[in-house]
């Protein structure tokens, strides 16, 4: 097998390749977040969707042929890739294709990853890809997925894992996998109850991305005898992967930087992760890069003017440090300390946040004092409220995660608005 990883190399491997992204899950760990909107639709980063790093590294990667498979309150999440992803040339054979749950074989919903697979085994067909890429649509992360085809390729490997090394604690909420000398996979168990450490370093896990490369043959084969299992849950981390690690070539793939360290990668589950990972940007130097030109997150974005401060007097000053502030925001009058605006943001005078990820289209009132709150979009925060000073008070209103983190959606503040953003 050529072991030479020049980019045309990869490239040629990338072009014959589908991505399919698994964008179909509630996401119920995220609360209220996702009460009117899918995991992947939610906003991150002050102008971004989850769904966008993904898509971002299939068109980074050179994989320009991409499906999108969706179920749960698809709307937000549709719009957004018809909005933001159509750039892609249909008549090169590029593009982006949402892959709705349509009961084109079974007549019920997607009952799990591989049965939503199973379900567009005639759209897969009629590409003709020669590897399928099959990807979580609700982790934040840069990756480029042709170093990852290539080992797949170098390997002669049916079935290659992509996986990080994760806290102990915390592996009880992946797929935990053991490995052999050349990273062959011996053992893979779906969200354990007592997950098994990684051999020298007992304290940490080897855990699934959610990210697998699969031959098309060996997908075609497998999914078929998913189908007609009746015992199977028909999920690739439950059922498949477990089933074909003794007698199939099955590799895991290490997510790691230029410098061979573990790469930057967060699941934003739960409100706490989320929050962080958010706040983890408006650092001086923060692991994930926004501003790297050579590995551009693309999105849909709204045509909005710069983000404005107004009002300088001694204790009416519109002004934010150590923050991110998007187009259309302004700050008026007000401090903004170590927070995230997304776009069209208005803090009105007198007001101060602190810690706070405010999701697009809130307008916060006067004389508010706010701390470690995340908005969901339009929220209308009314004059001199006071969140984040005492847990029992705002647990009456709001909802409060085991970190101390309030979120605060416009149900909860009595405006009953369902336009979710």
């Amino acid at each position: 097998m050529q072991t030479n990883h020049s980019t045309r190399f990869v490239s040629r491997l990338t072009r014959d390749t589908l991505a399919l992204i698994l964008a179909g899950g509630r996401g119920s760990r995220l609360k209220h977040l996702t009460m009117w909107r899918a995991k992947p639709a939610v906003p991150f980063g002050g102008k971004f969707r989850i769904i966008d790093f993904p898509l971002s590294n299939c068109v980074n990667s050179g994989i320009r042929r991409i499906g999108v498979l969706t179920q749960y309150k698809a709307h937000s999440l549709i719009r957004h890739i018809q909005q933001g992803w159509g750039f892609l040339r249909g008549n090169f054979n590029e593009f982006v294709e949402l892959l709705p749950a349509q009961q084109r074989i079974e007549t019920s919903w997607y009952a799990g990853t591989a049965d939503a697979v199973y379900q567009n085994i005639d759209i897969i067909r009629s590409h003709n890809p020669v590897y399928v890429l099959i990807l979580a649509g609700d982790h934040i992360y840069k990756m480029d997925y042709g170093t990852m085809i290539a080992a797949h390729v170098e390997r002669q490997a049916d079935l290659t894992v992509g996986c990080i090394e994760v806290p102990l604690e915390q592996a009880k909420a992946f797929g935990v996998l053991s490995v052999d000398t050349d990273d062959r996979i011996t053992r893979f168990i779906e969200k354990p109850e007592q997950p098994e450490g990684v051999p020298g370093r007992e304290n940490m896990a080897l855990a699934s991305m959610g990210i697998y490369i699969f031959s098309t043959g060996f997908l075609y084969e497998q999914l078929f005898k998913d189908a007609y299992t009746s015992s199977s849950n028909h999920d690739f981390g439950k059922d498949i992967i477990p089933s074909v690690i003794h007698n199939y070539r099955v590799f895991a793939h290490p997510f790691r930087d230029e410098t061979g360290k573990q790469a930057y990668w967060r699941d934003v589950g739960t409100v706490d992760a989320f929050w962080e990972a958010n706040m983890e940007l408006i650092g001086v130097t923060p692991e994930l890069n926004l501003y790297d030109d050579r590995w551009p997150i693309w999105t849909h974005q709204a045509q909005l003017p710069p983000a404005k401060f107004v009002f300088d007097d001694e204790n009416r000053r519109g002004m934010a440090v150590d923050s991110m502030i998007s187009g259309g925001s302004i700050v008026s009058g007000a401090v903004v300390r170590r927070s995230l605006l997304f776009s069209n943001v208005y803090v009105r005078s007198y007001s101060y946040v602190e810690d706070c990820v405010v999701l697009p289209n809130v307008d916060i009132g006067e004389r508010c004092r706010l701390k470690k709150v995340v908005f969901d979009s339009g929220c209308h925060v009314p004059p001199e409220t006071v969140i984040g000073e005492d847990r029992k008070e705002d647990a009456k209103r709001f909802y409060v995660s085991p970190g101390g983190v309030v979120l605060v959606t416009p149900d909860m503040l009595g405006q009953r608005t369902h336009h979710v953003v």
